[in-house]
């Protein structure tokens, strides 16, 4: 049995439901469920997860703008230090956000996106023929799921399981463009 509760009668909703049916508990977020705790405004990338058709593409997209807001301030070890962190806060914050979702990697958590797209950014070279395919190629393969995305994203769960999954198709990404880049002139 699905239900959806608003964010102000989650905890009576969870207190009356079973340990079992607490895993198909649907709360159905808004800005004020977002505002509530800074780990939900967080996992839902800024609001961009609030989208109401492909919230995954949106928070994909919100990694670009703060891609070229660090890229001037940050050295690339820095970045990658950066990035680091932002994976293990992410973490924290995705887990945090599901279990107050009753769903542990619900589409509209989705900062996982956004750490694993600005990992792509990094390694991407320069030119919007580049950034384009990088985000062609880092959506292509966070939708499809090949082994062994699909494992990890099926088995793990909590906020690591949420972020580990984007991060394999992150990869998938970042050796297609370099496989395209070692054939062209």
């Amino acid at each position: 049995m699905m239900r959806t509760v608003q964010p102000s009668n989650l905890k009576a909703a969870a207190m009356s439901t079973s340990e079992h049916e607490s895993d198909e508990l649907i709360v159905k977020p808004d800005w004020q469920f977002l505002c509530k705790h800074p780990a939900h405004f967080l996992a839902f990338g800024f609001g961009s997860g609030l989208a109401p058709k492909a919230p995954g593409t949106f928070g994909t997209l919100v990694a670009f703008p703060l891609y070229w807001l660090l890229l001037p301030y940050l050295t690339d070890t820095g970045f990658i230090i950066f990035l680091f962190i932002a994976f293990a806060i992410g973490v924290k914050a995705c887990d945090i956000t599901g279990k107050a979702l009753g769903v542990a990697d619900y589409g509209g958590i989705v900062w996982d996106e956004v750490v694993a797209m600005l990992l792509v950014l990094f390694f991407t070279p320069g030119g919007w023929e580049w950034s384009l395919l990088a985000f062609a190629l880092f959506r292509f393969f966070d939708i499809v799921k090949p082994p062994p995305i699909r494992h990890f994203d099926k088995n793990w769960h909590g906020g690591l399981g949420v972020m580990f999954d984007d991060l394999l198709a992150a990869g998938y990404a970042l050796l297609c463009m370099a496989l395209i880049r070692s054939v062209l002139p």
